[in-house]
C-alpha cells in the first residue's frame, strides 16, 4: 500500500467533525444546567475579548442553576454583561464576586428553534465528513492513475472509505436524536 493512503489519517478527520459537531451541541441550552452552556462566552475584560472560563469558574450548583466564580472584582460587570448579550436568553444574578444564573425552562417554540439548530449542526458535521470522503475518494482515483496502486487495490481503499463514512454519518445521526430528545424533553 502506498504511504500516501492512510485511512486512519481520514477516519481521524471524520472524527474531527463528529468531536466539533458535540462541541457545538454541549453549547445548546437544553432544561438542565450545563457548564458547557456557558463555554462559548466572550468577554470584554483586560482590553482584549477573552472566554468566560479565562476570568472565572463555571460550575452546577443545582440542576437549573449556573455559578461563576469571577476572579477579578473588576471584570464582574463585564462578565454579567456578556451573559447576558450572549443570545442564550440568560439573566444572571450578581452577588459579590459570584454571578448566580437561573435556567428557565424552555418554552415549546424555543425548544423547536433549539432543535432546528441542532439539526443544522449535524448538517454541517455530516457536510464536513461527505468532504474528507471525497478528498480520500480523490487520492485513491489519483494513485491509481499514476500507477502507485492497481484498480483492485483501489477499490478495496474506497470501499474502507465508504465504510468509514457510512460509520461516521450513522453516528452523527444518533448523537443528533439524543440531543433531540433531551431538548423535547419537558
Amino acid at each position: 500500500m502506498s504511504g500516501k493512503f492512510d485511512i486512519k489519517d481520514i477516519e481521524r478527520r471524520m472524527d474531527g467533525a463528529l468531536g466539533a459537531l458535540k462541541d457545538d451541541l454541549n453549547g445548546l441550552r437544553t432544561g438542565r444546567a450545563s457548564a458547557a452552556l456557558l463555554e462559548p462566552v466572550m468577554v470584554d475584560a483586560y482590553g482584549s475579548t477573552v472566554p468566560l472560563q479565562q476570568v472565572g469558574a463555571i460550575s452546577v450548583p443545582e440542576p437549573r442553576m449556573l455559578a461563576v466564580q469571577v476572579w477579578d472584582r473588576g471584570t464582574v460587570g463585564a462578565v454579567e454583561k456578556a451573559i447576558r448579550n450572549a443570545g442564550l436568553g440568560l439573566n444572571p444574578i450578581t452577588d459579590g464576586q459570584t454571578l448566580r444564573v437561573p435556567i428557565p425552562p424552555l418554552n415549546e417554540e424555543r425548544r423547536k428553534e433549539l432543535a432546528k439548530l441542532a439539526g443544522k449542526y449535524a448538517e454541517q458535521a455530516r457536510v464536513a465528513i461527505r468532504n474528507v470522503r471525497r478528498d480520500g475518494m480523490e487520492l485513491l482515483k489519483k494513485l491509481e492513475r499514476d500507477g502507485e496502486i492497481g484498480q483492485d487495490q483501489q477499490k478495496k481503499l474506497a470501499d474502507q472509505v465508504q465504510a468509514a463514512t457510512d460509520s461516521h454519518v450513522k453516528k452523527v445521526d444518533e448523537t443528533l436524536r439524543i440531543k433531540e430528545e433531551e431538548i423535547m424533553q419537558v
